[in-house]
Protein backbone atom coordinates (compact mmCIF):
# COMPACT_ATOMS: atom_id res chain seq x y z
CA UNK A 1 0.00 0.00 0.00
CA UNK A 2 1.32 3.45 -0.89
CA UNK A 3 2.41 5.65 1.98
CA UNK A 4 0.45 8.77 2.79
CA UNK A 5 1.69 12.27 2.03
CA UNK A 6 0.55 14.73 4.69
CA UNK A 7 0.68 18.41 3.79
CA UNK A 8 0.81 20.97 6.60
CA UNK A 9 -1.40 24.02 6.20
CA UNK A 10 -0.05 27.31 7.55
CA UNK A 11 -2.78 29.62 8.82
CA UNK A 12 -2.84 32.90 6.91
CA UNK A 13 -4.21 35.46 9.38
CA UNK A 14 -4.73 38.15 6.74
CA UNK A 15 -6.60 35.74 4.49
CA UNK A 16 -8.97 34.45 7.15
CA UNK A 17 -9.12 37.31 9.66
CA UNK A 18 -7.70 40.44 8.07
CA UNK A 19 -9.31 43.80 7.43
CA UNK A 20 -8.86 44.12 3.66
CA UNK A 21 -8.95 42.00 0.51
CA UNK A 22 -5.69 40.36 -0.45
CA UNK A 23 -4.37 41.52 -3.82
CA UNK A 24 -3.64 38.07 -5.24
CA UNK A 25 -6.49 35.94 -6.64
CA UNK A 26 -7.69 32.85 -4.81
CA UNK A 27 -5.59 29.91 -5.97
CA UNK A 28 -7.50 26.83 -7.16
CA UNK A 29 -7.28 23.68 -5.01
CA UNK A 30 -4.33 21.45 -5.83
CA UNK A 31 -4.27 17.67 -6.06
CA UNK A 32 -1.46 16.45 -3.83
CA UNK A 33 0.05 13.21 -2.60
CA UNK A 34 -1.43 9.88 -1.56
CA UNK A 35 -4.24 9.85 0.99
CA UNK A 36 -4.82 6.64 2.97
CA UNK A 37 -8.47 5.62 3.11
CA UNK A 38 -9.97 4.10 6.24
CA UNK A 39 -11.98 0.92 5.70
CA UNK A 40 -15.19 2.61 6.82
CA UNK A 41 -14.77 5.25 4.11
CA UNK A 42 -14.44 2.56 1.44
CA UNK A 43 -17.50 0.76 2.83
CA UNK A 44 -19.47 4.03 2.63
CA UNK A 45 -19.02 4.43 -1.13
CA UNK A 46 -22.62 4.58 -2.41
CA UNK A 47 -22.39 2.10 -5.30
CA UNK A 48 -21.66 -1.53 -4.28
CA UNK A 49 -18.76 -3.09 -6.11
CA UNK A 50 -16.97 0.22 -6.68
CA UNK A 51 -13.19 -0.08 -7.19
CA UNK A 52 -10.95 2.58 -5.68
CA UNK A 53 -8.32 3.68 -8.20
CA UNK A 54 -6.60 6.40 -6.17
CA UNK A 55 -7.05 8.80 -3.28
CA UNK A 56 -5.06 12.03 -3.15
CA UNK A 57 -5.13 15.11 -0.97
CA UNK A 58 -7.17 17.91 -2.51
CA UNK A 59 -7.24 21.54 -1.43
CA UNK A 60 -7.11 22.42 2.24
CA UNK A 61 -9.18 22.65 5.39
CA UNK A 62 -8.32 24.64 8.51
CA UNK A 63 -9.81 22.02 10.80
CA UNK A 64 -9.09 18.73 9.03
CA UNK A 65 -7.89 17.17 5.79
CA UNK A 66 -9.56 16.79 2.40
CA UNK A 67 -9.10 14.40 -0.50
CA UNK A 68 -10.26 13.46 -3.99
CA UNK A 69 -11.15 9.78 -4.40
CA UNK A 70 -10.98 8.37 -7.93
CA UNK A 71 -13.07 5.22 -8.49
CA UNK A 72 -14.51 2.97 -11.15
CA UNK A 73 -18.10 1.75 -10.92
CA UNK A 74 -18.97 -1.89 -11.69
CA UNK A 75 -20.13 -0.87 -15.19
CA UNK A 76 -16.73 0.71 -15.90
CA UNK A 77 -17.87 4.29 -15.48
CA UNK A 78 -15.35 6.56 -13.67
CA UNK A 79 -16.63 8.52 -10.66
CA UNK A 80 -14.91 10.86 -8.23
CA UNK A 81 -15.80 11.60 -4.62
CA UNK A 82 -14.86 14.31 -2.13
CA UNK A 83 -13.68 13.32 1.35
CA UNK A 84 -13.21 15.48 4.43
CA UNK A 85 -11.85 14.07 7.68
CA UNK A 86 -11.53 15.61 11.14
CA UNK A 87 -9.54 14.22 14.07
CA UNK A 88 -10.97 16.61 16.67
CA UNK A 89 -12.87 14.05 18.74
CA UNK A 90 -16.44 15.00 19.66
CA UNK A 91 -15.96 18.42 18.10
CA UNK A 92 -15.16 16.67 14.84
CA UNK A 93 -18.30 14.58 15.18
CA UNK A 94 -20.47 17.69 15.59
CA UNK A 95 -18.76 19.41 12.66
CA UNK A 96 -19.09 16.42 10.36
CA UNK A 97 -22.68 15.51 11.14
CA UNK A 98 -23.70 19.17 11.01
CA UNK A 99 -22.13 19.67 7.59
CA UNK A 100 -23.67 16.45 6.27
CA UNK A 101 -27.15 17.49 7.35
CA UNK A 102 -26.61 21.03 6.03
CA UNK A 103 -25.51 19.86 2.59
CA UNK A 104 -28.35 17.34 2.53
CA UNK A 105 -30.90 20.08 3.21
CA UNK A 106 -29.44 22.46 0.61
CA UNK A 107 -29.08 19.73 -2.03
CA UNK A 108 -32.70 18.69 -1.52
CA UNK A 109 -33.93 22.21 -2.30
CA UNK A 110 -31.33 23.14 -4.93
CA UNK A 111 -29.45 20.07 -6.28
CA UNK A 112 -27.11 22.10 -8.47
CA UNK A 113 -26.22 24.51 -5.67
CA UNK A 114 -24.50 22.05 -3.33
CA UNK A 115 -22.65 18.72 -3.65
CA UNK A 116 -24.72 15.70 -2.77
CA UNK A 117 -23.59 14.23 0.56
CA UNK A 118 -23.49 10.43 0.63
CA UNK A 119 -22.33 9.44 4.11
CA UNK A 120 -20.67 10.50 7.32
CA UNK A 121 -19.25 8.36 10.08
CA UNK A 122 -16.34 7.42 12.28
CA UNK A 123 -13.08 5.82 11.18
CA UNK A 124 -12.68 2.15 12.00
CA UNK A 125 -9.23 3.05 13.28
CA UNK A 126 -9.91 4.14 16.84
CA UNK A 127 -6.93 6.40 17.61
CA UNK A 128 -7.15 9.28 17.02
CA UNK A 129 -10.93 9.59 17.08
CA UNK A 130 -11.63 10.64 13.49
CA UNK A 131 -14.81 11.38 11.56
CA UNK A 132 -15.38 11.61 7.81
CA UNK A 133 -17.76 13.19 5.33
CA UNK A 134 -18.15 11.61 1.88
CA UNK A 135 -19.77 13.69 -0.86
CA UNK A 136 -20.07 14.29 -4.57
CA UNK A 137 -16.87 15.72 -6.06
CA UNK A 138 -17.06 19.01 -7.91
CA UNK A 139 -14.14 20.75 -9.61
CA UNK A 140 -13.64 24.12 -7.94
CA UNK A 141 -13.27 26.99 -10.39
CA UNK A 142 -13.56 30.74 -9.91
CA UNK A 143 -13.97 31.91 -6.30
CA UNK A 144 -16.26 33.63 -5.62
CA UNK A 145 -18.50 33.03 -8.66
CA UNK A 146 -20.01 35.58 -11.01
CA UNK A 147 -22.21 37.88 -8.87
CA UNK A 148 -25.28 37.84 -11.12
CA UNK A 149 -25.64 34.07 -11.43
CA UNK A 150 -24.47 33.35 -7.88
CA UNK A 151 -26.86 35.73 -6.14
CA UNK A 152 -29.74 34.48 -8.28
CA UNK A 153 -29.10 30.89 -7.18
CA UNK A 154 -28.67 31.92 -3.55
CA UNK A 155 -31.95 33.82 -3.58
CA UNK A 156 -33.66 30.76 -5.11
CA UNK A 157 -32.43 28.65 -2.21
CA UNK A 158 -33.73 31.18 0.30
CA UNK A 159 -37.03 31.63 -1.50
CA UNK A 160 -37.80 27.96 -2.24
CA UNK A 161 -36.75 26.43 1.08
CA UNK A 162 -39.42 25.62 3.66
CA UNK A 163 -38.74 25.18 7.37
CA UNK A 164 -40.09 21.76 8.41
CA UNK A 165 -41.44 23.26 11.62
CA UNK A 166 -42.38 26.65 10.18
CA UNK A 167 -39.96 28.13 12.71
CA UNK A 168 -36.38 29.40 12.90
CA UNK A 169 -33.63 26.94 13.84
CA UNK A 170 -32.50 23.51 12.67
CA UNK A 171 -32.94 19.88 13.68
CA UNK A 172 -29.31 19.43 14.72
CA UNK A 173 -26.29 21.38 15.97
CA UNK A 174 -24.19 22.88 13.19
CA UNK A 175 -20.83 24.61 13.38
CA UNK A 176 -19.00 27.72 12.22
CA UNK A 177 -15.54 26.29 11.67
CA UNK A 178 -14.94 24.23 14.79
CA UNK A 179 -17.20 26.21 17.13
CA UNK A 180 -20.81 25.22 17.70
CA UNK A 181 -23.80 27.35 16.79
CA UNK A 182 -27.12 27.51 18.62
CA UNK A 183 -29.18 25.76 15.96
CA UNK A 184 -30.61 22.64 17.60
CA UNK A 185 -33.86 24.33 18.58
CA UNK A 186 -36.96 25.88 17.03
CA UNK A 187 -38.11 29.44 17.71
CA UNK A 188 -41.13 31.38 16.44
CA UNK A 189 -39.16 34.58 16.93
CA UNK A 190 -36.06 35.30 14.86
CA UNK A 191 -35.12 37.96 17.42
CA UNK A 192 -34.98 35.29 20.13
CA UNK A 193 -32.86 32.87 18.09
CA UNK A 194 -30.37 35.52 16.94
CA UNK A 195 -29.95 36.74 20.51
CA UNK A 196 -29.16 33.16 21.56
CA UNK A 197 -26.66 32.87 18.70
CA UNK A 198 -24.84 36.07 19.52
CA UNK A 199 -24.86 35.49 23.30
CA UNK A 200 -23.32 32.05 22.75
CA UNK A 201 -20.52 33.53 20.65
CA UNK A 202 -19.88 36.28 23.20
CA UNK A 203 -19.53 33.68 25.94
CA UNK A 204 -17.07 31.61 23.86
CA UNK A 205 -15.07 34.75 23.11
CA UNK A 206 -14.80 35.64 26.79
CA UNK A 207 -13.71 32.09 27.64
CA UNK A 208 -10.95 32.33 25.05
CA UNK A 209 -9.77 35.92 25.43
CA UNK A 210 -10.73 36.84 28.99
CA UNK A 211 -12.76 39.68 30.47
CA UNK A 212 -12.69 43.10 28.81
CA UNK A 213 -15.12 45.30 30.79
CA UNK A 214 -15.77 47.83 28.02
CA UNK A 215 -16.50 45.00 25.62
CA UNK A 216 -18.85 43.37 28.12
CA UNK A 217 -20.76 46.64 28.35
CA UNK A 218 -21.43 47.03 24.63
CA UNK A 219 -22.19 43.31 24.35
CA UNK A 220 -24.88 43.62 27.00
CA UNK A 221 -26.40 46.67 25.32
CA UNK A 222 -26.35 44.95 21.95
CA UNK A 223 -28.20 41.94 23.35
CA UNK A 224 -30.69 43.91 25.47
CA UNK A 225 -31.26 47.07 23.42
CA UNK A 226 -30.01 46.84 19.84
CA UNK A 227 -31.36 43.40 18.92
CA UNK A 228 -34.94 44.16 20.06
CA UNK A 229 -34.83 47.51 18.25
CA UNK A 230 -33.61 46.09 14.93
CA UNK A 231 -35.10 42.58 14.82
CA UNK A 232 -38.35 43.04 16.75
CA UNK A 233 -39.96 45.15 13.98
CA UNK A 234 -39.40 42.36 11.44
CA UNK A 235 -42.22 40.36 13.08
CA UNK A 236 -44.48 43.04 14.52
CA UNK A 237 -46.80 45.75 13.26
CA UNK A 238 -48.25 43.39 10.67
CA UNK A 239 -44.82 42.50 9.27
CA UNK A 240 -43.43 38.97 8.95
CA UNK A 241 -40.35 37.18 7.63
CA UNK A 242 -39.93 33.66 6.29
CA UNK A 243 -37.51 31.17 7.88
CA UNK A 244 -35.08 30.54 5.00
CA UNK A 245 -32.53 27.76 4.68
CA UNK A 246 -29.08 29.38 4.66
CA UNK A 247 -25.58 28.07 3.96
CA UNK A 248 -24.49 29.65 7.23
CA UNK A 249 -20.83 30.56 6.62
CA UNK A 250 -20.88 32.05 3.16
CA UNK A 251 -17.55 33.67 2.36
CA UNK A 252 -15.32 33.71 -0.74
CA UNK A 253 -13.79 30.27 -0.28
CA UNK A 254 -16.99 28.43 0.65
CA UNK A 255 -18.47 29.01 -2.78
CA UNK A 256 -17.17 28.51 -6.31
CA UNK A 257 -18.00 28.02 -9.97
CA UNK A 258 -18.27 24.36 -11.00
CA UNK A 259 -15.65 23.94 -13.73
CA UNK A 260 -17.74 21.29 -15.49
CA UNK A 261 -21.12 23.03 -15.54
CA UNK A 262 -20.27 26.72 -15.12
CA UNK A 263 -22.85 26.92 -12.32
CA UNK A 264 -22.15 28.41 -8.87
CA UNK A 265 -22.29 26.14 -5.84
CA UNK A 266 -21.64 26.26 -2.09
CA UNK A 267 -19.99 23.90 0.40
CA UNK A 268 -18.60 23.82 3.98
CA UNK A 269 -22.12 24.59 5.16
CA UNK A 270 -23.33 25.17 8.72
CA UNK A 271 -27.00 25.69 8.01
CA UNK A 272 -30.17 26.69 9.81
CA UNK A 273 -33.48 28.32 8.95
CA UNK A 274 -32.93 32.03 9.50
CA UNK A 275 -33.79 35.50 8.24
CA UNK A 276 -32.38 35.49 4.71
CA UNK A 277 -30.49 38.76 5.33
CA UNK A 278 -28.42 37.05 8.03
CA UNK A 279 -26.60 35.17 5.24
CA UNK A 280 -25.38 38.51 3.83
CA UNK A 281 -23.95 39.69 7.17
CA UNK A 282 -20.76 37.75 6.49
CA UNK A 283 -20.21 39.74 3.28
CA UNK A 284 -19.78 43.04 5.13
CA UNK A 285 -16.18 42.27 6.14
CA UNK A 286 -13.82 44.11 3.80
CA UNK A 287 -11.50 41.06 3.70
CA UNK A 288 -14.12 39.20 1.66
CA UNK A 289 -14.47 39.64 -2.08
CA UNK A 290 -18.19 39.15 -1.52
CA UNK A 291 -18.13 42.60 0.10
CA UNK A 292 -18.04 44.00 -3.45
CA UNK A 293 -21.22 46.02 -3.92
CA UNK A 294 -22.16 44.04 -7.01
CA UNK A 295 -22.91 40.96 -4.87
CA UNK A 296 -25.16 42.77 -2.38
CA UNK A 297 -26.87 44.82 -5.09
CA UNK A 298 -27.66 41.77 -7.21
CA UNK A 299 -28.86 39.77 -4.22
CA UNK A 300 -31.31 42.56 -3.34
CA UNK A 301 -32.63 42.46 -6.90
CA UNK A 302 -33.45 38.77 -6.45
CA UNK A 303 -34.77 38.93 -2.88
CA UNK A 304 -36.39 42.20 -1.75
CA UNK A 305 -35.19 43.87 1.44
CA UNK A 306 -37.30 43.15 4.52
CA UNK A 307 -39.40 45.87 6.12
CA UNK A 308 -38.54 48.22 7.76
CA UNK A 309 -36.35 48.78 4.69
CA UNK A 310 -34.58 51.77 6.28
CA UNK A 311 -33.06 49.43 8.89
CA UNK A 312 -31.33 47.23 6.29
CA UNK A 313 -27.80 48.56 6.73
CA UNK A 314 -27.98 48.54 10.53
CA UNK A 315 -29.33 44.97 10.47
CA UNK A 316 -26.49 44.00 8.17
CA UNK A 317 -23.98 45.46 10.63
CA UNK A 318 -25.72 43.62 13.48
CA UNK A 319 -25.58 40.32 11.59
CA UNK A 320 -21.89 40.81 10.78
CA UNK A 321 -21.09 40.72 14.51
CA UNK A 322 -21.84 36.99 14.73
CA UNK A 323 -19.39 36.11 11.97
CA UNK A 324 -16.64 38.46 13.13
CA UNK A 325 -16.81 37.22 16.72
CA UNK A 326 -16.49 33.71 15.32
CA UNK A 327 -13.39 34.81 13.42
CA UNK A 328 -11.95 36.37 16.58
CA UNK A 329 -12.35 33.03 18.35
CA UNK A 330 -11.04 30.88 15.50
CA UNK A 331 -8.12 32.90 14.09
CA UNK A 332 -5.30 33.64 16.57
CA UNK A 333 -3.60 36.98 16.05
CA UNK A 334 -6.42 38.70 14.17
CA UNK A 335 -7.95 41.97 15.38
CA UNK A 336 -11.60 41.04 14.89
CA UNK A 337 -12.44 41.40 18.59
CA UNK A 338 -11.58 45.08 18.30
CA UNK A 339 -13.59 45.32 15.08
CA UNK A 340 -16.62 43.82 16.84
CA UNK A 341 -16.19 46.22 19.77
CA UNK A 342 -16.10 49.20 17.40
CA UNK A 343 -19.15 47.97 15.46
CA UNK A 344 -21.16 47.29 18.61
CA UNK A 345 -20.25 50.75 19.88
CA UNK A 346 -21.50 52.25 16.63
CA UNK A 347 -24.81 50.39 16.92
CA UNK A 348 -25.20 51.50 20.53
CA UNK A 349 -24.56 55.12 19.52
CA UNK A 350 -27.39 54.80 16.99
CA UNK A 351 -29.98 53.06 19.15
CA UNK A 352 -29.14 53.49 22.85
CA UNK A 353 -26.67 56.38 23.23
CA UNK A 354 -27.75 57.30 26.76
CA UNK A 355 -27.19 53.75 28.00
CA UNK A 356 -23.79 53.68 26.33
CA UNK A 357 -22.64 56.86 28.08
CA UNK A 358 -24.15 56.06 31.48
CA UNK A 359 -22.71 52.57 31.41
CA UNK A 360 -19.23 53.90 30.75
CA UNK A 361 -19.57 56.17 33.78
CA UNK A 362 -20.63 53.28 35.99
CA UNK A 363 -17.77 51.17 34.67
CA UNK A 364 -15.25 53.87 35.52
CA UNK A 365 -16.62 54.20 39.03
CA UNK A 366 -16.54 50.45 39.53
CA UNK A 367 -12.90 50.32 38.48
CA UNK A 368 -12.04 53.04 41.01
CA UNK A 369 -13.81 51.09 43.76
CA UNK A 370 -11.81 47.93 43.00
CA UNK A 371 -8.12 48.95 43.05
CA UNK A 372 -6.96 45.39 43.74
CA UNK A 373 -7.88 44.20 40.23
CA UNK A 374 -6.30 46.68 37.81
CA UNK A 375 -4.11 44.23 35.93
CA UNK A 376 -6.64 42.26 33.81
CA UNK A 377 -8.41 45.29 32.30
CA UNK A 378 -5.02 46.82 31.45
CA UNK A 379 -3.65 43.70 29.77
CA UNK A 380 -6.53 43.30 27.34
CA UNK A 381 -6.18 46.64 25.51
CA UNK A 382 -2.45 45.97 25.14
CA UNK A 383 -3.27 42.64 23.55
CA UNK A 384 -5.74 44.31 21.20
CA UNK A 385 -3.07 46.78 20.12
CA UNK A 386 -0.74 43.93 19.30
CA UNK A 387 -3.43 42.32 17.18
Amino acid sequence: MASETVLEHVLDVNRHGGTEILSEPIAPPKVGGNFLLDENVIDALPVPGTTVIAARSYGMSLWGRTAKITTQLPNGEPRNYFLKVSALGNTGRLMTEGEFESLKAIHTVAPNFAPEPFAWGRYRKEDPETYFLLAEFRDVGEQPPDPIRFTARLAELHRNSVSPSGKFGFHITTCHGKITQVTNCWEDSWEVLYRKQLAHQIQLDEEKHGVWPEFQHVCRLTLEKVIPRLLGPLQSGGRSIKPCLIQGDLWDENTATDMNTGEPFVFDAGSMYAHNEYEIGNWRAARHRLSNKSYVRNYKRNYPVSEPEDDWDARNLLYSLRFNIGTAILIPGCNQRQVVFDDMTELCKMFCPEDLVSGKGKQGAAEEDEPEEPEEPEEEPEEMEED
